[in-house]
């Protein structure tokens, strides 16, 4: 059966047990100097690009050659989706071509109306309501520092805007039973259906309105940007709307002695993260970068049968 990878929810707590274990692997033999593992020999991997990338593009694309794989990139504006073809169409003939498919754009629906008709993985590279990939990764470097610890007593908060990354740490901490704790100025709280059905099948998953209450005791502090892709426009108001979200080194004092800090970068240093706490020991953003190409060569050889 084919499994697409849409949101954090779409692979259990047993399967994400086998995916970090995996990356765990694979980062242990490219250090060794072992790239090449080819899961993927012979098959292309598609990456359909809508909105700009750094990480997600240059990791998938590492991943794919890295499993023996050939990375097909293109952009929506360079398809014949551009041009009004239904995803029923695009899906069944990417699925003769490909053996996967990587998405970065808008809406999830997007996503959601290729799965249907596609005999491929579908895989969001990010969308404006989900970014299951990051959060993925951002669990693999917190497990990372943990040693024998478990990720289920663990506290992570999450500080600033309720968007596309909040709403995927609630799907995690649901399916991983972690606690979670975000921080969000009113009005820009995560999305509330998904809220509701975290909390209901995770209690220590906890809405505050105070940075100050969220960061207490938690062994990871995530941020992201104030002002996203697109939203220059609102940047003005957003910023006076932050004020007081900034994670700082009087923010970290408060998580635990052992506390980490995640970005999912690019940062905007001085607005959502002070360059003391980015470049702090505490800080893992660049390990948590370099983590995107292991996690997801794991999640590749997950989803993608070996020939």
């Amino acid at each position: 059966m084919t499994r697409s990878y849409i949101t954090f929810r779409d692979l259990s707590r047993e399967e994400y047990q086998e995916i970090f274990h995996r990356a765990a692997q694979l980062k242990k033999d490219r250090r060794a100097g072992r790239y090449l593992h080819p899961h993927l020999a012979g098959r292309s991997v598609g990456m359909i690009f809508n909105k700009n990338s750094t990480r997600t593009r240059v990791s998938f694309e590492g991943a794919i050659n890295e499993l023996g794989g050939h990375p097909v990139v293109l952009a929506v504006k360079d398809t014949q989706m551009s041009r009004g073809e239904p995803p029923s169409h695009t899906a069944r003939v990417l699925s003769r071509y490909l053996a996967g498919l990587v998405i970065r754009t808008y809406e999830e629906k997007e996503l959601a109306d290729l799965a249907a008709w596609a005999s491929i993985p579908i895989i969001n590279g990010l969308t404006n309501q989900q970014h299951p990939c990051q959060v993925l990764t951002d669990i693999f470097t917190l497990l990372e520092t943990l040693g024998q610890a478990r990720l289920e007593d663990q506290l992570v908060a999450w500080i600033g805007d309720g968007h596309n990354m909040a709403n995927t740490w609630l799907e995690a901490a649901a399916v991983l039973g972690f606690g979670l704790h975000l921080a969000c100025p009113s009005g820009y709280e995560p999305d509330r259906a998904i809220f509701q059905r975290a909390h209901s099948d995770n209690p220590r998953v906890k809405l505050f309105g105070s940075p100050k209450e969220a960061v207490k005791g938690a062994r990871a502090v995530n941020t992201d940007v104030f002002v996203s892709m697109d939203q220059q426009a609102e940047a003005a108001q957003r910023l006076k709307d932050f004020q007081g979200y900034q994670v700082n080194s009087e923010i970290m004092a408060l998580a635990s002695p052992q506390a980490i800090f995640l970005h999912c970068l690019p940062a905007h240093v001085g607005e959502e993260v002070t360059e003391e706490v980015l470049e702090s020991p505490a800080s893992l953003v660049f390990e948590e970068a370099e983590n995107r190409l292991h996690a997801q060569k794991a999640l590749l050889e997950f989803l993608i049968p070996r020939l």
